[in-house]
Formats: C-alpha cells, structure tokens, sequence
C-alpha cells in the first residue's frame, strides 16, 4: 500500500510568515537544513512522516487542518492516541505510526477505538463518583443536568444553529466586528414586531409573546442587557433551527426540553454576538487575550471565555478548551471541556485547582500550570466576578470563571508567557474529584479514594489520618 505524498508547501510558508520565522530559524525547529525548507516550499519535495509529526508537535492546531486536507486523519487520530502519557515509557516513532496506519489500516482503527474506550472509562468512573457525590442515578437525573450532558455530548457546539446566527450576524454587522445594540433592536422592532422597554423589573429579561413587548432591566451592565436582547432575537429569529435540534434531543421531559430551548437561544445569542469564523481568527491573532476579545465584541469577559469552549466547527476547530463557572461554596455551576481534562459535575472540584482561589480575589487574573494523575498538563487562567445586583437589598452575584487548554498550545494562550511549561516541579498536580484521584500523597485530600483500600494506624498521624493501600 503506497501511501499518497503530502506537498504543502504553500500552507507551510504561509503559515511561517504569519507567524513572523525566518526561514533559517524555521529549518531549525524542523530539525532540516534551510534548503530542504525551501525545497519543500516550493511544492519540490513531499513532506515525510517525521516532518508531519513535528509540525503536528510545533502547530497542533493549524496542521490538524492540513493533514485533514490530505485525507491523513487516521494517522492524526493514530498518533494523538499514541501521545497518551500511558505509554509514554516506549513511545512510537512517526515512522512506525505511519506505517502501522497505512499497512493496518483495521489495526490502527481498533487501536485508536481501543483507546478512547479507555478514556470513556475513565469518565464512567467519574459518574460513578458523581452519583456518590451527588446522590443521583442515570435514571432519576434532574431536567438542567440532563441539559448540561446534551451540551457535554454535543461537544458544546452546535452546527445548524452556529451557522445561522452567524448568517444573521452578517446581516446585522456592518462594518462592526458584533452586531451593534441599535442593529439588534432595529431587527426586533421592524422585523418581528417587538416593542422594547428599559425599565427597572424583578426579572433580568421579560418577553410578553402575546402582546410582543419585551421588558429588559437596565440595571445590568451594558454587555449583559446587550446579550438579552441577542437572546430574545435568536429564540424568534431563529425558533425553526432551535426548534429541529430540540425535536431530535433524547431528552425525556418537558422541562428539561423547555430548559434546552432556553440553552439553545443562549448558544445562538453567543454566536450573534461573537460570529464564529472573525471571532475564531481575532482569537487566534491576539492569542486568547480575554480582555482585547471582549471589548473588540463588546461582550462581557464571560461570554468571551464560553464562546470560546465552543469553537469546535469541523475543518475550522479553534483551540480544545475547558471552561468552567464556579461559585462561592465552590459548586460547578457551568462547565464544558473540549480538552481531555473531565471535571466533577457535581461540585467537589480539586481545592488545589487555581479557579477557587480566584472568586475569593475578583477582578484579576490568575494563572496556572496544573498535572492531572494521567501526566497531561495543562495551562489556564481564572478570574473572579461580581455581577452587580443594582440594589443594596439584593446581594451581587459572585463566582469565578475558569479557561484553560493542554499545555502544547501554550503558544497561543497569552495567560502561559513567560512559563516554562515542561519544567518538571512547575505543575501544581491535581485531579479532578478526591473520590476517584489516585494520588496518595495529597496534603489537601478530602476523602480517600473509592476504588482503594484505606489502612489506619492508631499510634501515627499524617495530614490525614489513614494511609491508602
């Protein structure tokens, strides 16, 4: 079996003068000579399976859409199952990756199933530790949980609806990066017939359907009073492509039906606001910067950290990130991750995960180099929130958010400048729930570990008081 020649010679300078190298420095990172660079930039020479995992190593991100191009996705999914730290003692060579995927084609397939068997294992073990934690069954779980797992399983986008409300954005646009606030009104009134009212209310949005007359509170802060009106647009505007997608959901009752319908406007809502593909390449230009992203959209810090969990789109994936929402007492109140990091649903997260810290300390940004137990690591930044009530007799809402991605895309994450990410004592070590976290040498663990054996020594004791078998 031969296996078809990759000539990408025109991505590959485009993708070096985006990035500012000078073709010697290139060469070196490839480890090649500056004139077999330019040989392959000039289409005059193929690029070998050596080459393609360094590229694959050096620009995870943009290469996944060259070697999709070049019909080499199962030697992509080949190799990112072989990256797994499990086997990390006797890794593959790109050499024997690609060979196994183009001689055994049936092999490679049952390996790569194999291995996300594995990892669907180790997330069945994290519902098992759920429902200890939480008290719930598979069959008895709450309509918003039941939500948030269509979301979870979705990959948290959404394609029919993505691209809709990025058509309607378009139209909406203009010169503007986001569709202004005056557009949006200009669409609800002469379009749908809404008249809207700013006016000091109970509920943060109110819609009468009958009478069309949406009341919007204006004590909220400009992005989220901006972000209710996108919302009242997308659930009108958009109410066919919401109405498909819930139609075909697994979802066994009507509340929880009704709560995806509200899930699916608020989606929509983020894609009007932020269009995927100009958000996807601001994103990328400013490497996540939050803060240039938000007042670029004019959108809250929030809405710019979850639209970017949901970059997802086949062919024009952004990078894989987790993004979390995590209140005072520590509950999880949103959560999605696109990375393999999986956290607890159910409150209980790691205390030594740096997004607790942050809520106690809102308004800045923390960072944060964490290990989990399988050796992956990861970078991320929280930042703690309060949204103002606009009452003394109501209490502000206070939480913080958490965004992060695996540390082989530090170079496009801002947040990791300055880190030496394979450093080999940087990385707080952390787990995902004290329940099903193997560490045994945890100074801030909890409970001990379901699955293992606790051995107690009346005449000892350490910061906890058993050792774990």
């Amino acid at each position: 079996m031969t296996r078809q020649r990759i000539f990408a010679g025109t991505r590959l300078k485009s993708l070096r003068l985006e990035r500012g190298i000078k073709q010697a420095d290139f060469a070196s990172a490839l480890a090649i000579s500056t004139s077999y660079l330019s040989q392959i930039e000039h289409d005059d020479r193929p690029l070998t399976p050596a080459l393609l995992d360094r590229l694959q190593k050096l620009f995870p991100l943009e290469w996944e859409e060259v070697a999709a191009d070049a019909g080499d996705r199962r030697a992509g999914a080949l190799r990112e199952a072989a990256a797994d730290p499990l086997f990390a003692a006797s890794p593959l060579s790109p050499d024997q990756i690609e060979r196994a995927a183009l001689q055994q084609p049936q092999l490679a397939d049952q390996f790569i199933t194999l291995h996300a068997a594995y990892r669907r294992a180790g997330q069945r073990l994290q519902i098992i530790d759920e429902a200890l934690t939480g008290g719930t069954a598979e069959g008895s779980r709450l309509p918003w949980e039941e939500v948030r797992d269509w979301f979870h399983d979705a990959g948290n986008y959404v394609d029919r609806l993505d691209r809709a409300a990025e058509a309607l954005a378009n139209q909406l646009c203009g010169q503007a990066a986001s569709p202004p606030v005056e557009r949006i009104e200009q669409r609800l009134r002469d379009a749908l017939g809404i008249s809207i009212v700013y006016q000091q209310a109970q509920a943060l949005r109110d819609f009468d359907a009958t009478m069309r007359h949406l009341v919007i509170d204006p004590s909220q802060p400009a992005e989220t009073r901006r972000f209710q009106l996108a919302h009242q647009l997308a659930a009108l505007a958009l109410a066919g492509e919401i109405a498909v997608v819930v139609e075909a959901s697994p979802l066994r009752t009507a509340a929880a039906r009704q709560l995806l319908h509200v899930g699916l406007a608020n989606y929509a809502a983020g894609a009007l606001l932020m269009p995927y593909a100009a958000f996807r390449a601001s994103a990328r230009a400013v490497r996540h910067d939050i803060d240039r992203l938000r007042l670029e959209y004019g959108v809250s810090f929030e809405q710019a950290c979850h639209r970017l969990s949901t970059l997802q789109r086949p062919g024009a994936r952004g990078i894989p990130m987790f993004f979390c929402r995590v209140d005072m007492a520590g509950n999880i109140t949103k959560r999605h991750s696109a990375t393999r990091l999986q956290f607890a649903r159910f409150g209980g997260a790691c205390p030594l995960w740096i997004v607790h810290e942050a809520v106690a300390i809102p308004d800045r940004i923390l960072f944060q180099l964490a290990e989990t137990p399988d050796g992956l690591r990861y970078v991320s930044m929280a930042k703690g929130l309060v949204k103002p009530s606009g009452s003394y007799a109501r209490s502000p809402r206070r939480y913080a958010v958490a965004l992060g991605c695996e540390a082989q895309y530090a170079d496009d994450f801002v947040y990791a400048d300055g880190v030496d990410v394979d450093a080999p004592q940087a990385a707080t070590r952390i787990g995902s729930s004290c329940r099903i976290c193997p560490r045994d040498d945890c100074d801030q663990r909890a409970f001990p570990p379901s699955d293992r054996p606790i051995l107690v020594d009346p005449d000892r004791r350490d910061v906890v008081p058993y050792r774990i078998g």
